[in-house]
């Protein structure tokens, strides 16, 4: 990159006049640059496109997921057994491994697209002047120094500073979140101003709502605002969720205590019990199978794809299978406004006349609901001002209001156009529309728009546009109307603005019947006023309450908006955001550090006037101070703060490609409620993820304590790796399933977001998972013990240790269908999973017990029926054992802490 590209990045276009941008640029807009000089700067600056990243190959995806210290050391343990010549043991080791990288890859392949759907956004071609010529080009051959002519319907192709701009409009909402196309100006701006104040520069990626213009082109691809983007959000780092980061360092941790202690059995047995290198091997391998809980990955991923089908019903797409869980222990949710918490459908809810206020029923473009005085519909045939205002909004009015396939009501035009005519479609009869003599269309130089129609022989011009332009016309020489009162009119302004209401003043004045053409300077004086409509972009109704509960789970909700200040702190109060004063803008974030805005962030609920730079730097304050955060948003702008948050939420409906991509949850149906819904799922699926530890782990921890033993006792191998594995695997695929499918605990949703550093196994886990080993480790060990004492052949030893823990493990799942409660409640009945799951135990341990092949395979001998009754009777006593030790940690715990909520 070449020092004078550095430098025009660093400037700031915006604040030069058009003079300083030819010279700097070295164009002129009256001929262009010619072919010779286009072909140079392509050269240059590249072509206007924004760079693609590499994707990983489909073999580096799917072997990642062998990337897992547990499972390094599940495949040397099956490289020792194959050096060993115990080719049954490598072959059933690997088969294990192989299937858990399938399950992970099969369920979290998900390709990034962020990237691409950016690219689809950029136009595909432009009109530019080269050689005094216009004429039309691939929007990826524009440079700097282009002259770019724009009109109606246009996507704009790189970043331009407007030069003219003839009543230009723009829809920036996907880039800047404003709710509103925006006027257009080719003035200086403050050096400040965000880029939704940016009113003399159109922006790659955006679309023109009406007017025309014509621009220098000043950036292309990757410096375009579009651009800094895309490359934000390749620089994103995407953090871990809670749950993988747990899971990993649980891994690391149980690696390393595998390998201490599997070390010093084996110095111990060669040192002390004379065990032979080769019988002492097999031990340790035995003991290393026994301790690793290699089911654990596939079940974690079995959970978590059962979390996402559930999410899938409730109205929610989870892309990536841990986003899941992370909702669970979201603290903060930085909510977007437009389209997320509001409908981004300009609505009209107060209108105001001479004598009479008025409230509107009903939000969006579908004309349902009622204009209404007192909470009663008003009679439009005795309201002849309101009359009045509804035919001035509807015939001095270019949008149109129509029903798409779907059965949504959509409007052609603009948004606050629009809305006045759903206004007037929801009168109690039918409003007439005159027929349009003349028209002064609406500009940003006057604010206003007006129509010169006939009703009855009497001729009039209807206006209607910013009010302070309405109030001056009817001050100024106002036929003697004495009626009008400037300032009750800007009072009536003032409260519904400070209601947060965008405000549009109608009126009209009568002229002779002659008049066929009118002019800016017919309508300076003598227009009567007729009333004030006040706009919203309404809150949605189901995302008022879904704060509310939010709230009550101990979540922080944050509106983060481009809209201005005021309208964001009304909307805040309105859906219980904030305090209905407070509000932080960008411009007060770009004078801060990282550490100045880490101190406040947590201040302000509400945000205003942000850019995606703001988005960003404030989820990742927020994530400095601690919390797991979760961003809504729909707009292109949000991608980056989308991708970098703990989980990204877009909306499926109204959000944009880029946004979707850029996000692990899409909302289908753009209803801020899912979140809750969601986070209700992510709570369920990290208490039945804990509970699974809490059974699984009990398994090997039964296993490892039974070698241990019979190493330091001098015993004969009491269970073979091939059989550990078999424990292991079969308890994973069915019992450790039924978990999966425990409802949420009742009181769940009123406690807090757990700590982002809680671990994953608490004190009283590892204890209870201590205490059942050895309940179930010793238990087994003792009948193995009479067993060989009886004189049994070890393969029928090995036989009935296989089968007691796997029985004990089946009454056990009982014991963790629930923490703390007794397991013989009210919802003993209602995981269904969780009795047909024991059945289908059953029937596999009956095929390896009596199947010939899984005899040879496994090493196992048929067993008569007593030796399924004395497991089921050492069973019992485990389970009763077990839910005594909760009902006295119950007590204890309410002891400590009596308003403690205990699930």
């Amino acid at each position: 990159m070449s020092a004078k590209h550095k430098q025009e990045q660093n400037i700031l276009w915006h604040t030069l006049d058009i003079d300083k941008i030819k010279e700097q640029l070295e164009t002129d807009p009256a001929k262009g640059l010619t072919k010779a000089e286009a072909s140079e700067r392509l050269q240059k600056y590249g072509a206007n496109e924004l760079p693609s990243k590499a994707k990983k190959s489909v073999w580096i995806k799917f072997f990642k997921h062998f990337h897992d210290v547990l499972i390094y050391i599940l495949l040397v343990a099956a490289v020792v057994t194959a050096l060993m010549g115990h080719y049954i043991d490598t072959a059933v080791i690997f088969a294990v491994a192989f299937i858990n990288a399938c399950i992970g890859f099969f369920q979290e392949n998900k390709a990034e697209q962020a990237l691409e759907g950016i690219k689809k956004m950029l136009s595909l071609h432009a009109n530019v002047l080269r050689d005094g010529e216009r004429i039309e080009i691939d929007s990826q051959d524009v440079v700097p120094g282009d002259i770019v002519f724009l009109r109606a319907g246009n996507k704009i192709p790189a970043d331009i500073r407007l030069i003219k701009a003839d009543k230009l409009k723009i829809e920036e909402s996907a880039l800047t979140g404003e709710s509103t196309s925006v006027e257009k100006q080719t003035n200086v701006v403050d050096e400040d101003a965000v880029i939704g104040d940016r009113s003399n520069m159109a922006f790659s990626g955006t679309s023109i709502a009406s007017g025309t213009g014509q621009g220098i082109v000043i950036a292309t691809g990757r410096d375009t605002e579009l651009g800094k983007i895309s490359k934000s959000m390749a620089e994103v780092e995407q953090l871990q969720t809670p749950l993988l980061r747990q899971i990993t360092q649980f891994g690391k941790q149980v690696a390393m205590t595998i390998l201490v202690i599997a070390a010093l059995m084996y110095g111990f047995g060669y040192l002390v019990r004379d065990y032979g290198p080769v019988e002492l091997m097999l031990y340790v391998i035995g003991l290393a199978v026994a301790a690793i809980p290699e089911g654990l990955p596939a079940i974690v991923s079995i959970i978590l794809a059962i979390g996402v089908q559930n999410m899938a019903n409730r109205k929610a797409i989870v892309r990536n299978l841990p986003s899941v869980e992370t909702l669970g222990a979201v603290t903060v949710i930085c909510s977007d406004k437009t389209g997320t918490l509001t409908k981004n459908e300009m609505t009209v809810t107060s209108v105001i006349t001479v004598e009479q206020h008025y409230e509107v029923t009903g939000t969006g473009y579908a004309p349902e609901g009622k204009i209404t005085m007192d909470n009663k519909e008003v009679s439009m045939g005795e309201e002849p001002d309101l009359n009045e205002l509804l035919r001035i909004v509807k015939t001095c009015n270019d949008a149109s209001l129509r029903k798409d396939e779907d059965g949504h009501w959509k409007i052609n035009g603009e948004p606050t156009e629009g809305c006045l005519i759903t206004l007037a479609e929801k009168a109690d009869k039918e409003i007439e529309r005159f027929e349009s003599i003349s028209k002064i269309p609406f500009d940003s130089e006057h604010k206003y728009m007006a129509v010169l129609v006939e009703n009855d022989g009497q001729k009039y011009i209807y206006v209607k546009g910013a009010p302070d332009r309405l109030f001056s016309m009817a001050e100024s020489g106002n036929s003697g109307d004495s009626k009008f009162d400037r300032n009750q009119w800007e009072q009536h302004v003032k409260e519904l603005a400070e209601h947060g209401l965008r405000v549009i003043g109608a009126g009209y004045k009568k002229v002779s019947s002659d008049v066929e053409e009118i002019h800016h300077e017919d309508i300076e004086t003598g227009v009567e006023m007729v009333g004030l409509a006040g706009i919203i972009d309404p809150p949605r109704e189901e995302a008022i309450s879904a704060i509310r509960e939010c709230k009550g789970a101990g979540i922080t909700v944050k509106m983060i908006t481009g809209d201005h200040k005021d309208t964001a702190v009304a909307i805040g109060k309105m859906m219980g955001i904030g305090d209905g004063e407070l509000a932080l803008e960008g411009k007060d974030i770009n004078n801060m550090t990282d550490e100045e805005l880490e101190h406040v962030v947590e201040k302000y609920d509400v945000f205003a006037r942000t850019s995606p730079e703001h988005k960003l730097r404030l989820v990742k304050a927020l994530q400095k101070l601690g919390h797991v955060c979760a961003m809504t948003g729909d707009g292109v702008n949000d991608a980056p703060a989308l991708k970098r948050a703990d989980i990204g939420v877009a909306m499926g409906i109204k959000g944009t490609e880029v946004s979707k991509d850029a996000a692990e949850m899409v909302l289908v149906d753009d209803n801020f409620e899912t979140i809750v819904n969601a986070v209700e799922e992510g709570r369920r699926v990290y208490n039945n993820l804990k509970k699974t530890i809490l059974f699984i782990l009990p398994t090997n921890g039964a296993q490892a304590f039974l070698i241990m033993a019979s190493i330091l006792f001098g015993l004969a191998m009491p269970i073979t790796p091939v059989q550990i594995l078999w424990v292991n695997m079969v308890i994973a695929i069915t019992l450790s399933l039924a978990l999966a499918f425990e409802r949420l605990e009742d009181c769940a949703m009123e406690l807090p977001p757990r700590p982002m550093k809680t671990p994953l196994l608490s004190g009283y886990y590892i204890f209870r998972i201590i205490f059942v080993s050895i309940l179930i480790g010793g238990g087994t060990l003792a009948f193995s013990m009479e067993l060989i004492n009886r004189g049994y052949d070890q393969a029928v030893v090995q036989t009935i240790t296989l089968h007691t823990i796997v029985i004990l493990q089946l009454f056990h799942l009982f014991n963790c269908r629930s923490e703390h409660s007794f397991a013989f409640n009210k919802r003993f009945f209602s995981n269904k999973a969780a009795f047909i799951v024991s059945g289908i135990l059953l029937v596999l341990q009956a095929g390896i017990l009596y199947l010939p092949f899984m005899n040879t395979l496994f090493g196992t001998t048929p067993l008569g029926w007593e030796y399924w009754l004395i497991p089921m009777v050492l069973g019992a006593a485990v389970f009763t054992i077990i839910e005594v030790e909760k009902w006295i940690t119950r007590i204890i715990i309410k002891s400590r802490n009596k308003d403690e909520v205990i699930c």
